[in-house]
């Protein structure tokens, strides 16, 4: 009898045990459970995931019209989106700019032209070192998808090559300061800053400010040591209406082709505004000047002939399907 009953008393104290050992697991299980869940949803506060897209259309057509003009279908699709990280005193930034599209004109020859072609990528990380000051490392590209030209005025349609891919593309790296007084505003300095610019196609080099070797061919690749100037805007100015813009600035140190001083320019602006949930109206503009980019201003400046450096300057107004996050 008292065998049966120390092991009885055994049995049930094992089982005591078990079952505390399975609470004490269970209990241990929803503690890492609840902390994982919890440091997810922290990562995830750590993150934004702005910008917008969309593609737009336009359509002209013409009967009888005692005015003139051709008839013509215009479309594009493009995007602006920008991820962000910040923890810490940490922050990694990485924005997409590009557009890409085509015009139909019945009356022209070729009848199919590109319309938009851009493709500019920027990514940056940076460490606080003041509450609005933070020592930042950028990188950027910048180039076109497709082959671009100009058109002659007759009937053959002859066209020059004036750019395609990597013809020219601007890659920057630049090391310095940025000063970011809150999620709207940006602007950095870089005083170490390098960029290669490259063009591929032999025959556009010249037109891009490459420099010649010794046996007078040019050279499909050019670094420049310089000072980089950078500034940005994302506002939401109300739910469905934003604007975008980026500005840089960029002068090299010592360069035979290019003065200290002369500013490379690119100023991008893109508004858009949605409604009806899923349409928008949008207005993207850009303005460019680089010394080293030779362009002949006869087309629309008569008086000053010969190539040079001058402003370009484009301005796109469309209406469209688009998506503002």
């Amino acid at each position: 009898m008292r065998k049966l009953f120390l092991l009885i008393v055994m049995s049930l104290s094992t089982m005591v045990l078990l079952n505390a050992q399975v609470e004490e697991k269970a209990a241990a299980d929803a503690a890492v459970a609840t902390t994982v869940k919890a440091a997810e949803i922290d990562s995830a506060k750590n993150w934004k995931f702005t910008g917008t897209v969309g593609l737009n259309a336009a359509q002209t057509a013409l009967f009888n019209w005692a005015a003139g003009g051709n008839n013509n279908v215009t479309g594009f699709v493009f995007a602006n989106m920008t991820l962000s990280f910040k923890k810490d005193k940490w922050t990694w930034d990485t924005n997409l700019d590009t557009e890409l599209g085509e015009m139909f004109a019945s009356d022209l020859n070729p009848k199919w032209r590109k319309s938009n072609d851009k493709l500019n990528l920027t990514t940056k990380g940076g460490f606080q070192m003041h509450p609005q000051w933070y020592l930042t490392l950028l990188g950027s590209f910048k180039s076109q998808y497709a082959p671009g030209y100009t058109y002659a005025n007759n009937e053959a349609g002859d066209k020059t090559l004036i750019s395609k891919w990597l013809s020219p593309s601007y890659t920057d790296l630049a090391l310095g300061v940025e000063y970011r007084p809150n999620d709207i505003f940006t602007v950095g300095v870089y005083p170490v800053a390098g960029r290669l610019t490259t063009c591929l196609e032999e025959e556009l080099r010249p037109n891009y400010g490459l420099p010649q070797n010794e046996d007078g061919t040019y050279k499909s690749v050019m670094a420049a040591l310089g000072l980089r100037i950078h500034g940005g805007i994302n506002y939401t100015l109300t739910k469905n209406l934003k604007v975008i813009s980026t500005v840089t600035l960029f002068t090299p140190y010592t360069s035979k082709q290019q003065k200290f001083g002369n500013f490379d320019v690119d100023w991008d602006v893109a508004v858009t505004y949605n409604f009806l949930k899923v349409f928008s109206v949008s207005l993207m503009t850009s303005l460019k000047y680089y010394d080293q980019v030779k362009i002949d201003g006869a087309g629309w400046r008569k008086y000053s002939e010969g190539p040079r450096a001058r402003v370009q300057f484009k301005e796109v107004v469309g209406l469209g399907i688009g998506y503002s996050f």
